[in-house]
């Protein structure tokens, strides 16, 4: 049975850098490139448990590049912020060499995996099980195409011109997304019970933790979850023979169901059924049954032990459809300051130095959330790129000018801010003639904040009424030249938070 292997404290000691020691990002060396792998992950957070010591070598390699893979299943369109920490932890596998496969649970999407659930999910029909594939399947394929980027960006900073991204790229094999549909859509249910079915210990099954803690629920667990189990295993099995895939990982929530994968490689040999799925010996690799290995990723929460992803309740998206790169990026910019710095080592690729010098500024001036607002370029650029992040960073520099720098902190143009806004209810084209020297209770009817003259005026005396975050001080206060950005667009914000923009015309 696999053991697991929990990091012990001395495993996350390291040299803590002086700010004095640092130098421009452009020519600052990276501890990524001198780090072993599996060390360089476990000081950014990235390992729960492991299921063998030897995986250590394994991922170490650089001789021998080993194929890894993570499941992610379909059960909503779009994947959300939690889902970014194996991505992630898969991305920095990929750029060390090894040959990386998404997989999305076309197959285990349409069962539900129990893991981390008080009640069983409600089945999706076809169509929108379907869909969701093909949404996740596009949004992975994105995330590697951006994350290419984003690594030749940010992750090979070298102080030795010699070293370049374009040294070690050759040596990278594409990502490939696969769907555990295709080996399980033609298994017939005998062939599953009599091959991979017939090594499976009930007594094992029950005894791991997301099956136990719904049997002792008042709904229990229907035998459909029970098996989702042996279907990841049977996942990972085939992999393993037709893929030469040693390596699954996933959240901590999965150590049942990744070790179900290890011991079901190790019990069930591709020969011993009639039934069993016809093995390609050259694609097996000669590799020998014990060395599958299996790593776990933390769940990560919040520093008030909430569970992370959610903003007022609702999940953070990674389809910009769903959240917007903006809404992305002040999710981020929010986090607390303790967050800011932990977060910083597993959403971006910023070397570990870096991460420490930013922490110690952002120490000394935590009013200007120097952590938070690096944390949130890069998670935006990487998902959204800089197209995105420029968006974002607009929309934030727009909507929360600081009022007392007199009108002089928006940097952004007319146009850049009428681009950002361009698909958002908020922004509004409105005649020049109309605005500019008119009341601002008209102004606020016109823009949309306020449904009458009357309401705008009652918000006005209630100290509700903003132009620029600067509070309306009278009904007959005028929007003057000075009140616009560049010269073309008007900010009102109503109560705290809700913004309406005037493009003039």
């Amino acid at each position: 049975m696999a053991r697991r292997i929990m990091p012990t404290a001395a495993m996350f000691s390291r040299r803590v850098f002086h700010p004095t020691q640092y130098r421009r990002l452009s020519t600052t060396t990276s501890t990524l490139n001198r780090t072993p792998l599996f060390t360089e992950l476990r000081e950014r957070g990235f390992i729960a448990d492991v299921t063998s010591p030897n995986i250590e070598p394994v991922l170490n390699s650089s001789t021998d590049p080993v194929t890894i893979y993570c499941g992610l299943d379909p059960t909503a369109p779009s994947l959300h912020v939690g889902n970014l920490l194996p991505l992630l932890c898969l991305l920095h596998m990929h750029a060390r060499g090894h040959k990386v496969l998404a997989l999305v649970g076309g197959a285990t999407g349409g069962v539900g995996d129990p893991s981390g659930r008080s009640s069983e999910r409600v089945a999706l029909g076809a169509d929108v099980l379907t869909r969701n594939i093909s949404r996740i399947d596009a949004q992975i394929r994105q995330f590697f195409e951006r994350g290419e980027s984003h690594l030749a960006k940010y992750y090979h900073r070298q102080s030795q011109p010699s070293h370049s991204l374009n040294d070690v790229a050759v040596q990278r094999t594409p990502v490939q997304v696969i769907n555990n549909a295709d080996w399980t859509r033609n298994l017939s249910l005998l062939d599953f019970l009599s091959g991979p079915g017939k090594h499976a210990r009930v007594n094992a099954m029950i005894a791991r933790e997301s099956v136990k803690a719904r049997l002792s629920s008042a709904q229990g667990i229907s035998f459909t979850e029970f098996a989702y189990q042996l279907l990841q295993a049977y996942d990972f099995w085939h992999l393993y023979h037709k893929h030469g895939c040693r390596v699954q990982i996933g959240g901590s929530d999965q150590w049942g169901n990744i070790t179900a994968g290890t011991q079901l490689i190790q019990k069930y040999r591709p020969n011993e059924s009639k039934q069993s799925p016809v093995v390609d010996n050259e694609s097996d690799n000669g590799k020998d049954d014990s060395d599958a290995f299996g790593l776990t990723i933390p769940l990560l929460t919040t520093s008030s032990g909430e569970k992370f992803g959610k903003s007022a309740g609702n999940a953070v998206w990674l389809d910009a459809s769903m959240t917007t790169p903006f809404e992305l990026y002040q999710f981020f910019l929010k986090v607390t300051d303790i967050d800011a710095a932990r977060y910083l080592k597993v959403f971006t690729f910023l070397p570990l130095e870096e991460i420490e010098i930013i922490a110690a500024n952002h120490a000394k001036n935590p009013e200007k959330r120097i952590a938070q607002t690096a944390l949130a370029a890069h998670v935006t650029e990487l998902l959204h790129g800089e197209e995105g992040l420029r968006s974002a960073q607009v929309a934030t520099e727009v909507l929360f000018e600081n009022a007392e720098n007199n009108g002089g902190s928006v940097k952004a143009t007319a146009e850049e801010i009428v681009q950002c806004f361009k698909d958002d209810p908020r922004l509004v084209s409105v005649p020049r003639e109309q605005v500019v020297g008119k009341r601002v209770v008209d102004a606020s009817v016109l823009a949309g904040a306020c449904k009458s003259k009357s309401a705008a005026g009652r918000l006005v005396s209630s100290g509700g009424l903003y132009v620029r975050n600067a509070r309306v001080a009278s009904v007959e206060q005028l929007v003057q030249e000075a009140d616009l950005i560049d010269n073309a667009v008007l900010v009102m914000r109503t109560g705290k938070s809700s913004y309406h923009l005037v493009h003039l015309v």
